[in-house]
């Protein structure tokens, strides 16, 4: 009989426990129905907001954004400036070095054309004006002495002064010779 009464206990006892769990689920599935709810609304709610308020915030993000390109590109106007100035500058030394690099190379061609005119025994300007000089000086002597008129002094001076120098007159005759004998 002990044992009739403990597993009628433990029925009564599973029972309770039973319509106890029940009770929970049914309590806990009604508050998860309200928090879907209230979830739902909410959703819906920050929608309605959205839709409210969403074109003043499109019209304050635009100024937003205009003032942000303003800034921008001034900025980048400045920097723009800046790159501009140092490209100048670069091509400004640029030119410079490329200046002094040709006059340099002027200098040279000059100095070997003058050595290879020496070499050929090609008189320069100073040494035709040089004998010039002295030409003009004997002139006046014969003069004093009663030799050549001066008229004549005069037009061998002119004759001198357009006659081309010598190596002007080589010059030429030695290209000619050289394409001649190149075929």
């Amino acid at each position: 009989m002990a044992t009739l009464k403990k597993s009628a206990r433990k029925k009564t006892a599973s029972a309770s426990s039973n319509e106890n769990l029940q009770a929970q689920a049914e309590q806990l599935s009604k508050r998860l129905g309200e928090s879907a709810q209230q979830v739902w609304l909410a959703g819906v709610g920050a929608f309605g907001r959205a839709q409210a308020e969403g074109t003043k915030l499109f019209e304050t993000l635009v100024k937003e954004g205009l003032s942000l390109e303003q800034i921008t590109r001034k900025t980048a106007g400045g920097k723009a400036q800046a790159m501009r100035d140092a490209v100048e500058s670069t091509v400004g030394q640029a030119r410079e070095r490329a200046s002094d690099t040709w006059d340099r190379l002027e200098k040279v061609f000059e100095e070997r054309v003058h050595r290879a005119l020496r070499r050929l025994e090609v008189p320069s300007r100073e040494d035709l004006s040089s004998l010039i000089d002295r030409v003009d000086a004997l002139n006046a002597e014969l003069r004093k002495l009663g030799g050549v008129p001066a008229a004549k002094t005069a037009r061998v001076r002119k004759a001198a002064a357009r006659k081309p120098s010598p190596a002007a007159k080589k010059t030429p005759a030695k290209r000619a010779s050289r394409k001649k004998a190149a075929p």
